[in-house]
Order: structure tokens, then sequence, then C-alpha cells
């Protein structure tokens, strides 16, 4: 049985650096009160470092076409940071230090025992990343190397600024598929997937995503192993601060993002009245939306969107979507028939690596849900797969009809039309 909800623990002194490999864990003289560099407190939001623009296939101008507003025509915070020449990387936006090689892969039980043993750059506060101080490291720079045989014949661009960071791909010599770099957090699902599995969230820096991950390996029946990524310093980060203006929107004060209250079910046009939409009408609804005297919103970077997941929240625990309820959410029928809550698109490109623009990311607040065949009956059965709170990536065009079984290992549903909250 994994310990899910325990972070404290005393370890054998034979067992005192399990999951805390040479590079990342590894002792030097700081001094362990110096908190990192840019350590101001509050939740900023990093820019995803997308500055190619996309139609829904390729790349294009940032103006002057109808794919206006999208992530590639915004800079927010530029990402930036600092080898502090000991292990250990300061990220001088959000203020956090973090661990600079992940070092070999490890079990989640690994993961939290080593953070309470890890004693890289001399500091002792090491802790295992929630997926909101995970997914700030993210960079949709990268490119999805879903399809390439190996890394050695795959030209992909990982999701991680490899300047700074130490990373590998899955090692395709040992059975593992290129795209197997998960790394954990310590953020854990509330719910289940996979028809009962205990899940924690991930970041995937090889192909881009956040996904549920069951805690046994599927192919080996074993452990689970990731990447471990540590933290420490600024505490505060990834804990929002939301007031409901009274003018249905919603002010983080966290963040300093304005957001709209609704969605667009009740924002769209009458054409447009279930709220699900392509891309490319989602970005020029939330580009056209002039609300409380402001006409600059638009449609939010994934990175922005995915600050608003709540976490503590999902439809099988709390029978809501995995947002704080100052927001107002509508509810769909899923695939299965069944009510559920949207997918909402961002505004950012998931490029793949032969270059395509084709998909855009997007975070489920409803069940991620996917197809899975059973090995025996071949019969398909619906169910959350990687959980409220997963990004994952949809064709920014096309008929859903066209992929009446999801699409990868898990059957990620494809809809095409999802929803859209406008940030400002």
């Amino acid at each position: 049985m994994s310990r899910l909800s325990s972070h404290s623990v005393v370890l054998p002194a034979a067992l005192a650096l399990v999951g805390c490999a040479s590079s990342p864990c590894a002792e030097s003289e700081s001094s362990s009160s110096n908190t990192g560099a840019g350590s101001a407190g509050g939740y900023t939001v990093v820019d995803t470092d997308q500055t190619t623009c996309y139609d829904d296939s390729s790349s294009v101008a940032c103006s002057g076409s109808s794919y206006t507003g999208q992530d590639g025509a915004y800079e927010g915070e530029v990402p930036a940071y600092e080898d502090n020449g000991d292990g250990t990387v300061s990220d001088l936006s959000t203020g956090l230090m973090w661990t600079q090689d992940p070092g070999d892969k490890m079990t989640f039980d690994e993961a939290l025992d080593g953070a309470e043993t890890c004693a890289t750059g001399g500091y002792d506060d090491w802790r295992l990343p929630t997926i909101k101080e995970l997914y700030s490291l993210i960079l949709f720079s990268g490119t999805d190397p879903s399809g390439c045989a190996d890394d050695s014949s795959c030209d992909a661009i990982s999701f991680i600024d490899e300047d700074y960071f130490v990373f590998e791909y899955g090692d395709t010599s040992t059975g593992e598929r290129m795209i197997d770099a998960q790394y954990a957090s310590d953020t854990v699902y509330e719910g289940t997937t996979m028809g009962g599995d205990e899940t924690v969230f991930g970041v995937n820096f090889a192909d881009g995503r956040i996904k549920g991950y069951g805690l046994t390996d599927p192919g080996t029946g074993g452990d689970k192993t990731f990447f471990v990524q540590y933290v420490r310093a600024n505490t505060e980060y990834g804990i929002n601060a939301f007031v409901d203006n009274g003018d249905d929107t919603v002010w983080d004060e966290a963040t300093g993002l304005m957001w709209t209250q609704q969605d667009s079910g009740a924002l769209s046009s009458s054409n447009l009245s279930s709220g699900a939409l392509s891309w490319e009408e989602a970005l020029a609804l939330c580009e056209g939306l002039s609300m409380v005297g402001h006409d600059d919103w638009r449609l939010p970077d994934v990175k922005e969107l995915q600050s608003i997941v709540d976490y503590s929240r999902s439809p099988q625990t709390t029978g809501t979507a995995a947002l704080d309820p100052v927001f107002e959410v509508t509810v769909i029928t899923d695939e299965g028939g069944d009510e559920n809550f949207p997918f909402y698109w961002s505004s950012t490109t998931h490029a793949s690596v032969d270059g395509s623009g084709a998909a855009a990311a997007y975070v489920a607040f409803g069940e991620a849900l996917g197809w899975m065949q059973g090995q025996s009956s071949g019969a398909y059965e619906l169910m959350d797969v990687h959980g409220a709170g997963a990004q994952r990536s949809d064709p920014k065009a096309g008929d859903a009809a066209d992929h009446p079984y999801g699409h990868g290992p898990q059957g990620d549903v494809i809809r095409i039309e999802n929803h859209a909250r406008c940030v400002r």
C-alpha cells in the first residue's frame, strides 16, 4: 500500500539516501538559511515561452490571421533562472529553488522519503513539489515526440529548459517509450483513475502534459517510477486568493489575473449557445469580448489556465468541477451520457516534432476521460483515465466522430469542441 497522505517519515539509517541520487541530493557548503534568488512570495505565473503562432495545421504570422489572440502573440513573465553552482537552480520569477538533476527514477514513496533526507546545496527543507509548482517549469517551446521510434532519431525539444536542468527521455533500450519522462508531484488526485487506481499527478516534460498516474506500472505490475525534481522556498506558490468582484468577474489577488466568472456556456452568442467551441472560435470569443469596461480579454495560455485548477475537488468526490465554487461552470453530457464538466481550451498550441501545430492544449476541469479496451473482451469502457486537473491536447479542427475511441494508449477522449473561460 502506498503512503499517499503522509510526508513525515523516520527512515532507518541504512535507507537514509533512498531516492536521493548523488547528483540531485549531494550535500554542499551553502548556507541553509538562504531562501533562494527572487523569493518574494506570491504566485507568479511564468510565460509558456511559446513565441510561434499557428493556424489549425502549421505556423502563421502572429497578426493578420483569423487566429488572433493566441499564446505566441502575447508575452508574459519571461522564464528566468540562475544556476547556483551547487546542484541547485533558482527560478527568478517564482522564487522557487530546484534541484538541478533528477537522478534515477524512483517510486512515489521513495520520492517522499528522499525529500526528507535530501541535502543538495546544504539545504534541509526540500520537498516534493505540488503539481502547480512542478508545472511552473514547463515550456511550450517544446515539441511532442509522440510517434518517434527513439530519441537518437528524433529531433524533439523537451518541455523544460535544458540549459539549467538535467533532462533525459525514456530509455528505449530498456523497453521504455521515449515519452516515459514523467515527473512526480505530491498532489494526490481526489478520486481514482482506471476504475479504481490511487493516483498522483505528474508532469511529462517529454510530451508536455499533466496526467494522473496510478502507482502500479501497468506493464510490469510493480511500482511505477518517476523522475523527481525537489523544490524549496516560497511555500505560498500555487495558492490562489480569489475575490468575487460582484460584476461577473473574479480577481485572483495571488496571480494578478482577472477571470470571467462564467464560461463560454453563458458567454457565447446564440449560434454558439452550447459553449462548445473550436479552438479558433474560442480565441475569437475571448479576443472580441468587451465586459465590465474592459476590452483586453483573451483566451488564457495553458499555464494561466492551470493556475485556477482546484486539486482538492473532483467530480467523483465533491460532485463538482476541479474549480473553486466562486466560478460558474457549464454542466455537460459526456461521451457516456453522464453529467460531467468541460475541458477548457487554452491559447497554447501543442506543437509536434514534425512541425505541425494541429493540436492545442486544454485543461480538464471535469474527468479526463478515455476509452480503455478490455484485453480479453475487446470491449471499450469509458473511464476517468487521468483525473480532473489533467492537461492534455485536442485537434483544433475536424470531426470528433472520426475518433470514436479517442487517441493514444489511454484512449483520450477527443472532443475538438471544448469550452472557454476568458482572462485579462
